[in-house]
């Protein structure tokens, strides 16, 4: 069964947890913020409107400083625990954890010490809360977050923006749907000027969160009373305005104890013609129960949906640790280990590429089915093979003494003419290929999530399959340069043998005019049939290369890359040790900073999840 002490006790441990990981709202958007979610009692006043008077009564102590201008310069986070009677009272500070104080006076001090730690010895103010607990059996258990008091002038020594700075960090507070707003207004002002009731009528126009507290009912001019406004006629709330009777200065300067003014304070309604008839739903006594009472109410209420939160924000910070990948180990066997299996899925993603997984390998086909035919259909042969350069590379070949029938070494030095121009094509085909592959490699390893995190072994698998690749360029152009070279060494025989038939066709096999013969030989149709035989032999020669060059390209350059990519990376990276391997899993500092923000903020929602299972709850 739960209790309002293990409610406010739940919420109290949860708090604390928030403020050690740097979670007090309004700060890094990039977590869901479990203070925010978390219920709380907001205290919000003007300047000199009681406030500190208020909370000392609720705790029945003097603890909190003194003096003019801003005094709560830093957000207070208290947290009230009842005791049992005769328990000797004591406080905790949550940056102090080891130390118990039983002086309120140095309870005092050390939240003065503590907001300067922060502020230093200014006027400046801090979002940064301090956290105190206090253990007494002259509480109730609650939970009250003291804010700075509302002003409308900065002084001297404050900075312009101070008004301003103040009311965005109350309203930060007091904004949640989860805050409850103890609204903190001087009788002996008018309501209508209360800084207090002006904010919370902002954030809470149905009055819905608000409790309204009235200070300073001694201190109102004779003949008059608040019971307009505690009665709520000059400004409704949905629960019920609570009057307070603080200690006087002179009470203060004679040190009359917190004890002894909520005794007056009783008196003071039970014996006041004008509240006699509230007295039973006055005084800090009743405030504090009622505000313990109400917090538990929303703290039972909101737990479904804090608990929602804690799941979802687990699940997320999970996911993003598993994205982000978890702490590299520290020997070097791990992470040699480690290395391998960012080396495969490197590997994996980029072989995805190649073989149609991801996009990108259709355009090796690209090259050979449109840059290389397109390459070869530009090749100048018909410069080449031109009536006058036919003519003078035969006759250059003939030498003194002219070919008698077909001119073999005309022919031959017309070919090999012809097939070095296909050295261009072929070698533009290993670049082109030699390209997209090195584009592949970075589009995989930018692809490859798991290396995200580790930019110098980015840079080395970038460096190693740079190196490799330009290997396999060297190989894939030797090979293509020899399939042309093969073509010129050794020329198709079935060719020649056509070549005297055709020839004989013009001629006189009978043995007809040898002279007419002769000037047949040497006429421009006898060139045109020599260079139209070239061009044949050459297009089947183009043929047979449009189809080897391609699979000479994959054999030497895209099944080496996939096959054998990083195999003389992997050598290296063997024989390394422990020191340049951690080198090398040298992490990008803002992915490990974000990794560490992730596990502190999951330790955090755990922790939380398991202080509210721990409850036993009722239906």
């Amino acid at each position: 069964m739960t209790t309002m002490e293990s409610l406010i006790g739940l919420v109290n441990r949860i708090q604390r947890a928030c403020t050690v990981l740097g979670d007090y709202g309004g700060g890094d958007s990039t977590f869901s913020s479990l203070w925010e979610a978390l219920p709380s009692v907001a205290v919000v006043g003007g300047q000199s409107s009681g406030k500190s008077s208020v909370l000392e009564s609720i705790v029945g102590r003097d603890f909190l400083p003194r003096g003019s201008g801003i005094v709560t310069r830093r957000p207070l986070v208290l947290q009230l625990h009842k005791t049992e009677s005769g328990q000797q009272e004591y406080a905790e500070f949550l940056h102090l954890p080891k130390r118990r104080f039983t002086d309120f006076a140095m309870v005092r001090k050390e939240i003065q010490d503590e907001t300067d730690r922060i502020t230093g010895r200014t006027k400046q103010i801090s979002n940064v809360p301090i956290h105190l607990s206090i253990y007494s059996p002259n509480v109730v258990n609650l939970t009250l977050i003291d804010l700075p008091g509302l002003t409308k002038v900065a002084v001297e020594g404050q900075p312009e923006t101070i008004v301003e700075d103040i009311e965005n960090m109350v309203r930060s507070y007091v904004e949640k749907p989860n805050s409850i707003i103890l609204a903190i207004s001087p009788a002996n002002q008018d309501i209508a000027t209360s800084d207090a009731i002006k904010l919370a009528r902002e954030v809470d126009p149905s009055g819905e969160r608000t409790f309204g507290v009235l200070t300073k009912l001694d201190l109102m001019d004779k003949g008059t009373n608040a019971l307009d406004v505690l009665e709520g006629r000059s400004y409704r709330l949905q629960h019920p305005w609570v009057g307070i009777v603080n200690r006087s200065q002179a009470d203060i300067n004679k040190n009359v104890d917190m004890i002894m003014a909520r005794r007056k304070e009783r008196e003071y309604f039970a014996a006041s013609p004008d509240y006699g008839h509230l007295a039973s739903k006055m005084g800090s006594e009743y405030l504090a129960k009622l505000l313990s009472k109400h917090l538990e109410t929303v703290i039972r209420a909101r737990i479904p949906s804090i608990t929602s939160l804690i799941n979802k924000s687990i699940d997320e910070l999970e996911s993003e640790l598993d994205h982000l990948g978890r702490p590299i180990a520290v020997d070097a066997g791990a992470q040699l280990y480690t290395i391998l299996e960012l080396c495969r899925a490197f590997d994996r993603i980029f072989k995805e590429h190649l073989d149609g997984g991801r996009p990108g390998g259709d355009r090796i086909y690209g090259v050979f089915d449109n840059q290389l035919p397109a390459a070869l259909r530009k090749l100048p042969f018909d410069r080449h093979l031109s009536l006058q350069n036919v003519k003078k590379i035969v006759s250059e070949a003939d030498g003194y003494q002219p070919h008698l029938i077909a001119p073999e070494q005309g022919y031959r030095r017309l070919i090999e003419g012809s097939l070095n121009y296909f050295r261009g094509p072929a070698e533009a085909s290993v670049d082109a290929v030699h390209f997209v592959l090195k584009e592949l490699v970075r589009k995989s390893i930018g692809e490859t999530q798991e290396l995200k995190r580790f930019p110098t072994l980015q840079a080395e698998i970038a460096a190693a399959t740079g190196e490799a690749l330009e290997k396999f360029r060297e190989d894939g152009k030797k090979t293509v340069i020899r399939l042309v070279e093969m073509e010129a060494s050794y020329l198709t025989v079935e060719f020649f043998r056509k070549l005297p038939q055709e020839v004989e066709k013009g001629g006189n096999p009978a043995g007809g005019n040898t002279a007419a013969s002769n000037v047949d030989r040497y006429s421009e149709g006898h060139f045109r049939r020599i260079a139209s035989n070239v061009s044949s032999y050459v297009n089947m020669v183009s043929d047979t290369l449009r189809n080897t060059i391609p699979k000479a390209v994959v054999h030497c350059q895209v099944r080496e890359a996939k096959h054998s990519l990083l195999n003389h990376f992997y050598t290296q990276i063997g024989r390394k040790e422990g020191k340049q391997l951690s080198q090398i899993l040298d992490e990008d500092p803002a992915l490990m900073e974000r990794r560490q923000q992730c596990a502190k903020r999951l330790e955090l929602y755990k922790s939380a999840r398991d202080e509210i299972d721990s409850v036993s709850w009722v239906r």
